[in-house]
């Protein structure tokens, strides 16, 4: 089944929790200073991490019956980044061939997405592109994964609108089906002061082939239900095009979650009972974790969603 088939067939998509955190916290693994978790499929150790990490997630979704949606760990691998590191143009292609080795389990039905990120520090919305500089500067990642052949493309936690937007247009010209995922604040905006409604409104008008949703991640989800149900986001297009959430166990404000030195998380059952919230009041279908979450938290919202 193609990914497109399976977003509109399913009512429910797992995505995979935490990696980045868990790599650093369970194993002692630290990221690149260039290209953050992309370099990890080079290194026996912790390529052997990613691998024992991604399949409890994996694992979980076949238990629960789900489909899930899984992401290469690219987010910080974009075209200046990578030109800094030791590592050559391949990071890509290499990224996305392991993530297809994990796709080995004639019952799971995986898909395989390409993780993008914006180019400055998404908690702070800093060193943000124009429009058209987004374009140009993300389009050599999403022609990569294009050329790889990924299920879809993924944006993640993009602070301001505009790069945003440029990202949209990259990823809409590969014809391969993506997702924007926003940063952001319980007031019911991004980083940059822009609307849910106003940040979807402005992606659909600029782009010919729409994203498929729209999302947030390393968002509690309590932080979620408090944008979702302000006024201005309470629109007929935010119930109908926004539709996950990659869940941080912490409800922390991005500025201090961004400079907290200690890792903040939640009981597991809290965080599942939050996400089953999600689930019925606002019809939500992808839900996955981020900072924080581990297979524990991944099983229980599973076993949760079940429920709804």
């Amino acid at each position: 089944m193609k990914f497109l088939d399976c977003y509109n067939e399913n009512e429910i998509i797992l995505m995979e929790g935490a990696i980045g955190e868990r790599l650093k916290r369970e194993y002692s693994i630290f990221p690149d200073n260039e290209v953050a978790l992309a370099s990890h499929v080079y290194h026996k150790d912790s390529k052997q991490a990613l691998r024992e990490i991604f399949s409890q997630y994996i694992q979980i979704a076949e238990t629960y019956h789900y489909p899930i949606m899984v992401t290469t760990p690219t987010r910080r691998a974009n075209k200046d980044a990578v030109a800094r590191s030791e590592y050559s143009l391949n990071i890509i292609e290499d990224n996305v061939r392991f993530m297809k080795e994990l796709s080995t389990s004639p019952e799971a039905r995986i898909y395989i997405g390409g993780l993008m990120g914006c180019r400055g520090d998404a908690y702070q919305a800093t060193d943000v592109l124009s429009i058209e500089e987004a374009v140009e500067f993300h389009s050599w990642q999403a022609d990569l994964f294009r050329k790889e052949n990924v299920d879809y493309l993924y944006a993640g936690i993009m602070p301001a609108i505009s790069e945003a937007i440029g990202m949209a247009k990259a990823m809409e010209a590969t014809e391969l089906p993506y997702i924007i995922s926003f940063m952001i604040r319980e007031n019911g905006r991004l980083i940059d002061g822009t609307s849910i409604h106003e940040a979807i409104m402005q992606i659909d008008e600029a782009t010919v082939n729409h994203p498929l949703c729209y999302m947030t991640n390393c968002v509690h989800p309590i932080v979620l239900g408090k944008a979702l149900s302000q006024p201005f986001n309470m629109t007929e297009v935010v119930h109908t095009r926004f539709k996950g959430i990659q869940a941080n166990t912490s409800p922390l404000t991005p500025e201090d979650l961004d400079n907290c030195c200690e890792l903040m998380s939640s009981d597991y059952i809290c965080l599942a009972e939050a996400m089953a919230d999600l689930r019925n009041q606002y019809q939500l279908k992808i839900f996955g974790g981020c900072c924080g979450t581990d297979q524990t938290h991944m099983e229980e919202i599973a076993k949760r969603l079940k429920n709804c």
